[in-house]
C-alpha cells in the first residue's frame, strides 16, 4: 500500500517533516507544501536527511508554493521533483492513501 505524505509546516516551526521522514515506509512519497516548501531548499540542516531518505521515499515539491514565497526551483535539493497543482492531483491519485502532517 503506498501513501502520499503531505508537509505543510515550516520544518524551523514544528517537527512534522522529521516524524514524517523517521514513520514513512519505503516506497511512499512525500509533498512539501505551503511553508514546508522551505524544507526543499539546498543548504539547510534538513538538506541531508532528505537526501539520505530518497534511498526509499519520493520527494515531491509544490512549485506554486515555492514561488509565493519567493524560493527558485533552481535551489531546490538534487532529487526532489518539482510538481504544479496537475501533479499534486497526479499524486494523490496514485496513491492509495493521503497522510497530511500538520
Amino acid at each position: 500500500m503506498s501513501m502520499l505524505h503531505t508537509v505543510n509546516k515550516s520544518p524551523f516551526e514544528r517537527n512534522a517533516l522529521e516524524s514524517c521522514i523517521r514513520l514513512a515506509k519505503a516506497g511512499s512519497s512525500v509533498l512539501l507544501m505551503e511553508d514546508g516548501v522551505i524544507a526543499a531548499m539546498q543548504g539547510t540542516k534538513y538538506s541531508q536527511s532528505m537526501a539520505e531518505a530518497m534511498a526509499n521515499i519520493s520527494f515531491y515539491v509544490l512549485g506554486p508554493d515555492l514561488k509565493a514565497r519567493g524560493l527558485s526551483e533552481g535551489n531546490v535539493v538534487e532529487g526532489v521533483k518539482v510538481v504544479d497543482y496537475n501533479g499534486f492531483v497526479d499524486l494523490t491519485v496514485a496513491h492509495d492513501s493521503v497522510q497530511s502532517w500538520l
